[in-house]
């Protein structure tokens, strides 16, 4: 859905979810500057039992003079109404009695029968859907300082902080937005109140701990989200904590934060692990968050509370995997096949066709943000479906035809970008993407996993890579150490077995 979809409504209702979050607020409000500038009658309204008292959010909607109404009974007939931050008919906002409804939301899909909906689950905020779908119609953000502001804002406490950050769309919208930057430090102290200190040191007292795999469990009290990261900072530095999880429930859901000061615990990964199937999760290697419905959690009937899951999922977690450190393998290469990469094309960039030798770079993906420092030694390869990976000149060299055109790779949701890290200049990948062929020289050993396996590349020796069951374990057959990961998707189309 296109917000130019909805132009032919004279009349619109902007919806907050009930007791609205200044990423609800955020949305609505740019929601609401928009349909204002296409001359449309536009009102930003939130239901309910409870008036916004957060401190933080009463200063936010005064500070950026936003327009919200708190509405008891609304009856509409020709006008159209949008929930953003929400779903239509769910649990966690008012339903008003609409014939006209569109959604805009950034959690899992639980209302199947409105039309007019645009849901991305994978986002860390609704705020960066608002902002991309803003763009598409050419509104120019920046240019309205006071909805920039309130979208970074809505982004900056629905991720924690930034910490639960992880889609680049997310990260595109807080490094290219330009806020007002004395209000957001306003806004940043005024966001706790001393009752959530009080629900804080609670939470710290109670606890439960597996001694198995040094994690900790928080329950907290129903609190301020950000409340959650704070507790997850003060734990971690207990000794005996490597991992933990802080969480609390609301009528929506569960809302948790995850840490982890080992390498071989992404927290990103876990919180995605935790939240498989019924939610959403991820964020940085230390620092990641994530939701659980509440109606995805009770379709699965599984017969435990949330406590009871959370344990059962963290060591779910910790035996679903093995670990392959590349400088000192032990991988039984008689087990597995010999194959050949595929005479396919795919993209490059030598690493100094973008910036002059020495400067660090960071590099956009899907998967996550990756750095590189600018070398003539290194060069960047993309992938069919957009990956991105760094490899040695000699190694290029000897293993790909240059083709003297263009790399064009159409159909991903994300096309790799560039970032200049001193300058803080973004470089549009694909004006410097080459085409280049496999020669037919690469030669792997590989097999499928048959459990979840991280492995530590000598490339990258303090980040693993991590491969589901079914993916492929392979190992450059010119040098016993390159061990990494294929994905199951990937790898029957760039890789053929050898007779």
């Amino acid at each position: 859905m296109k917000l130019s979809d909805l132009l032919n409504y004279s009349s619109i209702y902007i919806q907050c979810h009930d007791n609205p979050d200044a990423d609800a607020i955020a949305s609505g409000y740019a929601l609401y500057e928009f349909f204002k500038s296409k001359g449309k009658k536009v009102r930003l309204i939130y239901g309910g039992p409870f008036k916004i008292t957060k401190p933080n959010l009463k200063r936010m909607i005064e500070e950026l003079k936003i327009p919200i109404e708190f509405a008891e009974e609304l009856s509409l007939k020709d006008e159209l109404l949008i929930t953003v931050d929400c779903q239509y008919g769910a649990g966690n906002v008012k339903k008003f009695n609409a014939k006209n409804v569109a959604i805009i939301d950034h959690h899992q899909q639980e209302i199947y029968d409105v039309a007019q909906a645009e849901i991305r689950s994978y986002l860390g905020s609704c705020s960066t859907l608002v902002w991309r779908m803003l763009l598409d119609e050419g509104f120019k953000v920046n240019d309205y300082k006071d909805v920039a502001t309130a979208l970074y804002y809505g982004l900056f406490t629905d991720t924690n902080s930034f910490i639960e950050i992880h889609h680049p769309l997310d990260k595109d919208l807080r490094d290219n937005i330009y806020y007002d930057a004395s209000l957001i430090r306003i806004l940043k102290n005024c966001n706790f109140t001393l009752e959530d200190m009080e629900i804080a040191g609670i939470a710290l007292i109670r606890h439960s701990y597996i001694d198995a795999y040094r994690c900790a469990i928080f329950k907290v009290h129903p609190c301020d989200p950000n409340i959650l990261g704070f507790i997850s900072d003060l734990a971690l530095q207990v000794d005996k904590i490597d991992t933990c999880i802080v969480y609390n429930e609301t009528n929506a859901g569960v809302k948790f934060s995850v840490r982890s000061c080992i390498k071989e615990v992404m927290a990103s990964e876990m919180a995605a692990f935790i939240a498989e199937g019924i939610g959403s999760g991820g964020g940085h290697t230390d620092k990641a968050g994530g939701f659980i419905s509440e109606s995805k959690f009770r379709e699965l009937n599984l017969g435990m509370n949330k406590d009871g899951y959370l344990h059962h999922r963290i060591k779910e977690y910790f035996e679903s995997f093995d670990i392959i450190y590349s400088s000192h393998h032990k991988l039984d290469l008689s087990t597995m096949e010999v194959y050949k990469k595929k005479n396919l094309v795919v993209g490059f960039v030598p690493s100094t066709d973008i910036c002059e030798e020495g400067t660090p770079l960071l590099i956009r993906t899907i998967e996550g943000d990756l750095d590189i420092v600018a070398s003539d030694d290194i060069y960047i390869m993309i992938g069919i479906k957009g990956e991105v990976y760094p490899i040695k000149q000699e190694k290029f060299i000897s293993s790909y035809k240059v083709l003297g055109e263009a790399f064009v790779l159409e159909g991903v949701e994300y096309f790799p970008s560039i970032k200049n890290k001193i300058t803080g200049e973004y470089i549009d990948f694909r004006n410097y993407a080459k085409a280049c062929m496999s020669t037919g020289e690469v030669f792997i050993y590989a097999k499928p996993l048959t459990k979840n396996t991280k492995v530590f590349t000598n490339w990258d020796p303090g980040k693993y890579m991590s491969g589901k069951e079914g993916d492929y374990i392979a190992v450059r057959k010119d040098d016993y150490h390159d061990v990494y990961i294929i994905e199951k998707s990937i790898f029957n189309k760039t890789y053929q077995k050898c007779e």
